[in-house]
């Protein structure tokens, strides 16, 4: 019998879904209770089990796409539930059967983004036996379907502006035109190449991967069901490392299909002629710049009173600036009541500004307003580990350990910073404690990199937090438009901006926006890390000519005899 397996339900209230991992392919026999695939909805994931016996003959979706209640998933060739076995199907029953496997480790990380796998790199390297378990490829959000394929879609996009206007340089193109299935297809390899060297990885450092969700049973136990195999793991030491999902707000209307995540949008084949982008933060501003080099008609609606929010204000107003020149449409202090579809596919986004209401009509919304933990199969409650003082992240002390002493919480599953460095940062902590190293986390200089036109990045405290807690410093400016090398390069937007203690002269932190910006960042990282006063970084020789050089003005700017090559 040929059977179209269709999606009956998800959990709690939600009517559609995006399709993460899938589990089988085309060919392979399934039986009742066999994962299939995942599929992405608002508070995490949803596992698809078949409730089939039989031989999956077509696999109708793919990973990325979005799906509703109703949607046909696969065909399988086989028989409904108990039926196939009344009826004697069950031809395969001892193929079916499951090999049982029980194995000791060392370290068992449960997920393999960003602080997973390097926590199992590093584990191996001081000679742990480590596991690692993955129910997807290997490299998290953050190399699949977050900051690796956003970058690879940016300098598409940057690409694409340098060709529409290279007469800028002296150059001319008899074509700018652009093939959006090729840009997608140029970050997929990009990925997959990255994926690829993680796979090596893994083995070149013996660590045992297996494919699929971990179950902790109890605080030394941990379960996995990969294809046909269950595996029961004896575990000295655990590490949650299951990452973060999207959220999706609660918005009248909100279930449109019109409605993407950053997960569809990256698999998009067509960019939408007029996209509208609900929130101004990371994210947000960085699929606008993106989607607005590539022609789209973007608007960003924002419930926060600015762009970008947590930056100083001067870099906010630049790259607001910078943002309206390129024609995106921002609107702040709105918040988004419904989303409506109309009846020639496409969908009005309503909201709220001051009470007075504004329309806006796209073909496609995509929804970036933050992530929310994920605990994949993880019950915390029954293995005894809390969340923290908000319900939203598990709840770890500095040395990452748990209320369970051997299991550690590493990355966006703390909620603590949802950022992918900070994830592999907390990872080797926790693995320096679990060998009986005694290392705290340490978050006050941890850089931020946002990958806008022109690029943003910060360090240390903003000039704001210094005022609010009554610390006097001294704030050096510098332009790129009086940076050799940024003229060369045509890129004059933008500024260095340098914050020292105003007694010590010690750099406390900076921001960059413009050229280079998430590069050149790290200079004044370390500075900011070792205490160094703006003096060190004066009396360190910059080569000529470069983007570093804005950075030893603006340390120059902080001092009394103010920068050399510009003059207010």
């Amino acid at each position: 019998m040929i059977l179209d397996i269709k999606l009956e339900k998800l959990s709690g209230h939600d009517r559609t879904g995006v399709i993460g991992c899938i589990y089988k392919a085309e060919g392979d026999i399934v039986k009742v209770g066999d994962e299939v695939l995942d599929i992405e909805v608002k508070k995490g994931n949803t596992t698809f089990s078949s409730d089939v016996e039989g031989k999956i003959i077509e696999i109708k979706v793919e990973q990325g796409d979005k799906v509703s209640i109703g949607d046909v998933l696969f065909t399988v060739e086989g028989e409904k539930g108990e039926a196939g076995k009344k009826q004697g199907f069950n031809y395969m029953a001892n193929f079916l059967k499951p090999q049982k496997e029980t194995i000791d480790g060392d370290i068992v990380v449960i997920g393999g983004g960003p602080g997973g796998y390097v926590a199992a790199i590093e584990g191996a390297k001081q000679g742990a036996k480590v596991i690692l378990i993955e129910k997807e490829n290997l490299g998290g959000t953050c190399l699949n379907r977050g900051c690796i394929p956003t970058k690879a879609l940016v300098r598409s996009s940057e690409v694409y502006e340098l060709v529409k206007n290279s007469k800028d340089y002296g150059i001319f193109s008899a074509s700018s035109g652009y093939d959006f299935s090729e840009i997608i297809e140029r970050k997929n390899e990009v990925v997959k190449e990255l994926v690829g060297g993680i796979d090596y990885l893994m083995s070149k450092n013996n660590i045992t991967v297996f494919k699929g969700s971990g179950e902790i049973t109890d605080k030394n136990t941990v379960f996995v069901k990969e294809k046909n195999k269950e595996v029961t793991i004896n575990a000295k030491n655990i590490i949650i490392a299951t990452g973060s999902a999207t959220f999706i707000p609660p918005i009248k209307g909100v279930e449109s299909k019109n409605v993407l995540t950053s997960t569809e949008m990256l698999n998009l084949t067509m960019l939408p002629e007029k996209i509208i982008i609900v929130g101004g933060g990371v994210i947000g501003m960085e699929f606008a710049f993106i989607c607005r080099a590539l022609d789209a008609d973007v608007s960003v609606v924002e419930f926060a009173d600015d762009i970008l929010i947590a930056m100083d204000e001067d870099i906010r107003n630049e790259i607001r600036e910078a943002a309206l020149e390129k024609g995106i449409k921002i609107y702040t202090g709105s918040k988004v009541e419904e989303i409506i579809d109309t009846e020639e596919g496409k969908s009005i986004v309503v909201f709220d500004k001051e009470d007075i209401k504004g329309y806006i009509t796209g073909d496609k919304i995509l929804m970036s307003v933050g992530r929310v933990p994920f605990y994949g199969n993880i019950d915390l409650e029954k293995i005894g580990i809390s969340l923290n003082d908000k319900g939203r992240g598990i709840k770890v002390n500095s040395r990452m350990q748990t209320k369970a002493e051997n299991i550690y919480a590493v990355g966006d599953v703390t909620n603590i910073i949802q950022l992918a460095h900070v994830a592999s940062h907390q990872g080797l902590v926790a693995v320096e404690n679990i060998l009986g190293k005694d290392t705290e986390a340490e978050y006050s200089v941890i850089p931020s990199a946002i990958f806008t036109m022109p690029e943003i990045a910060s360090v240390g405290i903003t000039e704001k937090i210094a005022k609010e807690q009554g610390i006097s410093v001294n704030v050096g400016k510098f332009p790129f438009g009086a940076n050799g090398k940024a003229l060369t390069q045509g890129e004059r937007r933008g500024f260095v901006k340098i914050i020292t203690e105003e007694k010590t002269g010690i750099i406390l932190g900076g921001a960059i926006i413009g050229p280079h910006a998430t590069d050149l960042i790290h200079e004044v990282a370390i500075a900011v890390k070792n205490k160094l006063t703006a003096e060190h970084v004066i009396n360190t020789v910059h080569a000529h000519p470069t983007t570093a050089e804005a950075v030893h003005e603006a340390m120059l700017a902080t001092t009394a005899r103010g920068a050399i090559h510009f003059a207010e």
